[in-house]
């Protein structure tokens, strides 16, 4: 494999999971120019993750593309291991790739819980595992984990069931793991509000969804991009979660915002 360390060793090295397109993208071309090297990672978006490496190394920053599937333990372990080898080092993960798919309680299954636990919780908690081993080696060096949760944590409902179980346990697994990896390591999160279209919800919906917080607007991937890379730089901040949402967490709501504008129907 051809390595980028040669070509900057001096730049800390992110590895961004899921960053072919939506949050994923925006945080990847944040950090690129906050001057951070990059290991971008897929599951299965080839032509999107070229195109964004691509953008990247045009720029100026050194980039290696990854592929692996999260939900498998060897896979996620071989991720973290690629990251070394490519650049030489590596000193933050934003564990960004996350599995999302509807059900309730009345259709929960052992199986979905599963799938989303795996993805969601287990492969974040893996790879910030792997970052610390990987900091131990090097005497001296402290790097950040930054795992992307969800405002409804903070405002539930049960829409979106085993996602929010999978998202409940990793934002436990944020305190457990900013406990236990300190001082090396420093563990945060990051809560989005309503920030791109998702499922069937129409771009109408969106555009409603987006307006019913406290501020009159939530996220933006720009504004989730930028709380990612503040924390990265921020030396004293572990073991907490910033909500990026316009105050959409103070606003108590029945069901997911999907299902609480006109343009999408109901379940």
């Amino acid at each position: 494999m051809n390595t980028a360390a040669d070509s900057t060793p001096q730049r800390p090295v992110a590895l961004v999971t899921g960053s072919a397109r939506r949050l994923g993208r925006a945080i990847a071309l944040e950090l690129a120019g906050q001057g951070w090297a990059l290991a971008l990672h897929h599951r299965q978006s080839e032509a999107d993750i070229q195109a964004l490496a691509t953008e990247l190394r045009a720029q100026g920053t050194p980039v290696q593309v990854l592929q692996a599937d999260l939900a498998e333990e060897a896979q996620a372990r071989n991720l973290a291991a690629a990251v070394v080898r490519a650049f030489g080092r590596w000193d933050a993960v934003v564990n960004n790739a996350s599995l999302f798919e509807y059900d309730d309680a009345g259709s929960f299954s052992y199986q979905t819980l599963t799938r989303h636990l795996l993805a969601n919780t287990a492969a974040p908690v893996v790879v910030a595992q792997r970052l610390h081993a990987h900091l131990q080696s090097r005497p001296g060096a402290q790097g950040c984990v930054v795992n992307l949760m969800d405002q409804k944590l903070w405002n539930p409902n049960p829409d979106y069931f085993s996602y929010t179980l999978s998202k409940a346990a990793l934002e436990s697994a944020n305190t457990l793991l900013a406990q236990a990896l300190a001082p090396t390591v420093r563990v945060c999160g990051v809560a989005p509000g309503v920030t791109l279209v998702s499922g069937p919800m129409s771009e109408a919906g969106f555009s409603q969804a987006h307006t019913m917080t406290p501020l009159g607007r939530s996220s933006t991937p720009q504004d989730i991009a930028q709380a990612v890379a503040f924390l990265l730089r921020a030396p004293a901040i572990t073991g907490t979660t910033v909500l990026v949402d316009g105050g959409q967490h103070l606003r108590a709501q029945s069901r997911d915002v999907l299902f609480l504008t006109p343009q999408t129907g109901s379940r």
